[in-house]
């Protein structure tokens, strides 16, 4: 049963996404899940990680793990064991590129195909809704070049389309994403800060812990390039029809 949720982005230190974090919560099935944090794109930067441990732990109520692989490279038995055995697994911000390849590297991209499988929620904001993509619209160069240039990222593919995070807050997204889609078959899956993309099965609705939260989809077609917003309401819709031009 496929449980995705994927964050455009928002101030977890000004809780200005509670309400999308207590639905993957609810979401979960569990009173008090038991939620996985894998914050590789930050280089497992621990003070994201006390930060993590403190809201959804602290304040929110689950029982929070952490998966360390930015250095460390643990065995399958260990990544299986802490990635299956999870209710909620929640991917955090940071260079999503260093994270796929990091994570193609150890493995964690088919144990993650496993998870899909498995009724566990996947979630995460930033990079962490990228990995859901086929592809994303990343900001990956500023943490090697310093260039604001948005690249194209590969991502898990759990989701045909590609993903554009903090649509609203980073300027060059707009542009660059128009640029990036010219030549893709795909839509492009845009959401602004608390906006989230919530997927169950083969349907799919707009969540926001802000009113005017926007999500998008864009494409282009006929030589046009079109920006749709995504309805937003408490019903569920099919997901084949979203991902369509």
């Amino acid at each position: 049963m496929t449980k995705i949720v994927a964050i455009g982005g928002g101030e977890m230190s000004k809780q200005e996404t509670v309400a999308i974090d207590r639905e993957i919560m609810r979401f979960s099935g569990k009173k008090k899940p038991h939620l996985l944090f894998i914050p590789t794109a930050s280089k497992d930067a621990e003070g994201y990680i006390t930060n993590i441990e403190m809201y959804f732990g602290e304040r929110l109520g689950c029982v929070v793990d952490v998966l360390r692989v930015a250095k460390d490279s643990p065995k399958k038995k260990f990544l299986e064991e802490k990635i299956l055995g999870a209710d909620i697994i929640y991917v955090g911000g940071g260079n999503t590129l260093f994270m796929m390849m990091r994570w193609r590297r150890l493995g964690i991209d088919k144990i993650l195909g496993k998870a899909l499988e498995r009724d566990i929620v996947l979630c995460g904001m930033s990079a962490g809704s990228i990995c859901w993509f086929n592809f994303g619209n990343s900001d990956s160069r500023k943490f090697t070049s310093g260039s604001e240039k948005m690249v194209k990222v590969t991502g898990l593919g759990f989701i045909n389309a590609l993903h554009c995070p903090h649509y609203d807050v980073e300027k060059s997204r707009k542009r660059d994403l128009k640029r990036m889609m010219r030549n893709d078959k795909h839509v492009a899956i845009a959401l602004e800060n608390n906006c989230a993309l919530q997927i169950y099965d083969d349907t799919y609705r707009i969540i926001t812990s802000d009113e005017n939260a926007r999500a998008y989809k864009a494409y282009w077609k006929n030589g046009e390039y079109h920006e749709d917003v995504i309805t937003c309401d408490k019903k569920y819709y099919l997901l084949q029809e979203l991902l369509q031009k």
